[in-house]
């Protein structure tokens, strides 16, 4: 639901369709922008099963048709101020698939036809597909949005309009409990290079709708946040940046690796392990010095700008 009542405030207009319709949660949320909606869907007891709770639901302006969407389409002059996709990611064997192209239906094939329907196209796609290869494979995308609900990715948005051809924006969104946390960046914004800095007072982690963006140089110019590594993706401060897409916390110690004394600060300790940029992985470190999961603190480890591999310990920050 979150979701779907997200995607209904991107898109309004007089006639809408969605041509996956699936069990119609999308299309019960959109068809409230709309005065008319089209309910399209090729399984027989889905269209019925989502008939039914359509009526049950007062949604009186959704009109079910059962079928291939893009044939019926095909068999009809109207022209809709906004068409809606969610494709299947499976093939008839029952495997995923990673490419818009071995969807159903075949958007990048049928996009041309579709411009032809509507000028306005938002398209969802599953958390999992590369950006970049989504580019590649659609033209005329004018926004991304990155989905995601309590810091997990959960589906890229894709608003294609017909013959746009200026500079792409990207947003990315995280719903965490009653907080939102959103960031935008238009890509035709020129950023400058990525500023690195030793660790300060506070450490940034972006939240997963950053890390799947790549907006990393874009965030951190935007909040003035150095990085600590070029490919770290985690960032410094002096002061305190409450509005930071991600967590907050406050660096009470920092240690090399190297440190001989490392171990015993370690060994037998309660706290939550991240890495970052870092050759070994969080369930090693925890068997190798025997921590706990869980508790009030935080352990980073990393590299910094001097290509060392530096332990960062943590509390979460203060936001009040």
């Amino acid at each position: 639901q979150i979701t779907a009542e997200y995607k209904s405030g991107l898109i309004e207009g007089s006639s809408g369709a969605d041509l996956t319709g699936g069990l119609g949660i999308d299309t019960f949320f959109l068809a409230k922008k709309f005065d008319s909606f089209q309910y399209y869907e090729m399984n027989k007891e889905l269209s019925e099963i989502a008939d039914h709770n359509f009526r049950e639901l007062g949604a009186s302006n959704i009109r079910v048709n059962y079928g291939d969407s893009l044939e019926l389409l095909k068999q009809t002059s109207q022209k809709f101020d906004w068409i809606y996709a969610d494709p299947a990611r499976r093939d008839e064997h029952g495997s995923k698939v990673y490419h818009l192209s071995d969807c159903t239906p075949d958007i990048p094939e049928e996009l041309d036809f579709l411009l032809e329907k509507s000028d306005h196209i938002l398209l969802k796609t599953s958390p999992i597909l590369d950006i970049t290869a989504g580019l590649r494979e659609l033209h005329s995308v004018k926004e991304i949005h990155v989905i995601a609900v309590n810091n997990e990715v959960k589906e890229l948005l894709w608003l294609i309009e017909k013959n746009w051809k200026s500079a792409l924006k990207l947003t990315t969104i995280n719903f965490q409990g009653k907080k939102v946390q959103k960031f935008s960046f238009d890509t035709e914004i020129k950023t400058l290079n990525t500023v690195l800095s030793k660790p300060l007072n506070y450490l940034y982690e972006p939240n997963a709708a950053i890390m799947k963006s790549g907006l990393f140089t874009e965030i951190s110019t935007t909040f003035g946040v150095p990085k600590l590594h070029e490919h770290s993706h985690i960032y410094t401060s002096e002061t305190l940046i409450k509005e930071f897409p991600g967590r907050q916390f406050q660096i009470t110690e920092v240690k090399s690796f190297k440190d001989k004394r490392l171990k015993k600060r370690l060994k037998n300790k309660k706290a939550n392990i991240t890495t970052r940029n870092f050759p070994d992985s969080v369930e090693n470190i925890r068997k190798k010095y025997k921590i706990q999961d869980g508790g009030s603190d935080y352990i980073f480890f990393t590299t910094n700008l001097e290509d060392e591999k530096i332990v960062i310990f943590c509390k979460k920050a203060k936001l009040t």
